[in-house]
């Protein structure tokens, strides 16, 4: 996969938990936005990336950074995974993997001798612009969402 770095995210409208929909562009020009693509709601790497970002979620907001989970799960299960965690942002729908083959995260895996495709955990910085100003593929959790904050921090400080 090509890089996206310096190039406009690409567009997308996806619902969120609520059944409202969001867009990309509902934030242009006002905010940084830290997208961030994971497997499944409630299993534990994505729990702790979940509640890695729900407690850095203050200051990601003081920097003017909204904060946007996507998976292939349903309403239900971002909802139960929502409140069972006490997360402030929103996570959205992309049960089609349209977003998720857009952004070049939807891929073939293996597990226990098994191919099959799904999402690999990636983070994308999007300015206010739009430009995809730095991104992060086959995260490893630990430590993540902090070198986000301070990539975040160095971007905006500079």
């Amino acid at each position: 996969m090509t890089t996206l770095e310096g190039l406009h995210a690409p567009e997308f409208t996806l619902k969120n938990e609520s059944g409202e929909d969001v867009s990309l562009s509902d934030f242009a020009g006002k905010k940084y936005i830290i997208l961030y693509f994971y497997p499944k709601d409630a299993t534990p790497g994505c729990t702790t990336e979940a509640c890695d970002f729900r407690d850095a979620y203050e200051s990601f907001e003081s920097l003017n950074a909204v904060i946007l989970g996507v998976s292939p799960d349903g309403e239900k299960a971002h909802t139960k995974f929502i409140e069972k965690h006490g997360l402030p942002f929103s996570l959205l729908i992309d049960d089609q993997h349209q977003v998720s083959e857009a952004y070049g995260v939807w891929v073939l895996k293996k597990m226990y001798g098994k191919e099959y495709m799904g999402v690999e955990r990636s983070t994308f910085l999007i300015d206010p612009t739009g430009t995809v100003i730095k991104e992060w593929r086959k995260v490893k959790v630990k430590g993540h969402v902090e070198e986000a904050l301070q990539t975040l921090r160095g971007i905006i400080e500079e």
